[in-house]
This record gives structure tokens, C-alpha cells and sequence, in this order.
């Protein structure tokens, strides 16, 4: 129950981060620059399975290994990390593989990878050790 209690924690810190840059700060920015590429619909069950998925990763390599260490600082800096290497693996493969893929998106899209990975491995962190 631990483990599950966690992972909800991660995945509530991790979609109120997101929300307020998709819903706020980004609102237009992906449909200005991305607009060709954009489904008329969300596929929400890829979408929901690649957020399972994507969170069990930052619990597993980032979230346990720093509480392990009792070690805020791990949390950071291994987030921003993990949000680096996940998010510059997307969107470096859309730049290579891609027609057209704007690189302002590239660079955008990985800085807020890397901000809101780090930020939800620090806030998750201290969220669960004062439950525990």
C-alpha cells in the first residue's frame, strides 16, 4: 500500500505541475508550432498507459533512490535528470526523424521536461517523507 500511496503522490505532484504549464504558460504554444502534427483527439488510452509507465520510471530511478539516501538534493538534481534524458529522447527523435519539427520546440519542450521532473522528484520527496 506504501508503494501505491507513493505513486499516487508522484503522479498528483507530477499532472499539478504539468496542468499549470499546459493550461497556463504553454496554453497556445504547442498548437502554434505543432499544429500539423496534432491529432484532432487525444488518444487517452496511449496517453494514460505512457503516464503509468513514465511515472513508475521517475518512482524507480529518481523518487526511492533518493529517499533511500534521505537526500533532497539527489531528488533535484536526479529529477532534472531524468526529465533531461526522457524528454530530449523525444523530441531529439522528432527533430531527426521528422519534417519540419521545429527546434524552438526541441529546446522548450526538454527545458520544461527537465524543470518538471525536477521539481515533481523534490516535492514528491518531501511529500512522502513526511508520511512516512
Amino acid at each position: 500500500m506504501i508503494i501505491l500511496r507513493n505513486y499516487i503522490i508522484t503522479l498528483v505532484v507530477f499532472f499539478a505541475i504539468d496542468i499549470l504549464w499546459l493550461g497556463l504558460v504553454a496554453k497556445n504554444l504547442y498548437q502554434q508550432y505543432l499544429g500539423d502534427f496534432m491529432r484532432a483527439s487525444t488518444n487517452w488510452t496511449a496517453a494514460i498507459l505512457f503516464y503509468m509507465v513514465y511515472i513508475g520510471g521517475l518512482m524507480f530511478f529518481v523518487i526511492y533512490p533518493a529517499l533511500e539516501r534521505g537526500s533532497w538534493s539527489y531528488a533535484l538534481l536526479t529529477g532534472a535528470l531524468f526529465g533531461l534524458i526522457t524528454y530530449a529522447t523525444y523530441d531529439m527523435t522528432n527533430l531527426a526523424t521528422l519534417k519540419d519539427w521545429p527546434i524552438f520546440i526541441t529546446v522548450v519542450d526538454i527545458t520544461w521536461g527537465t524543470v518538471l521532473n525536477a521539481l515533481t522528484a523534490l516535492v514528491s520527496f518531501f511529500i512522502i517523507n513526511f508520511f512516512s
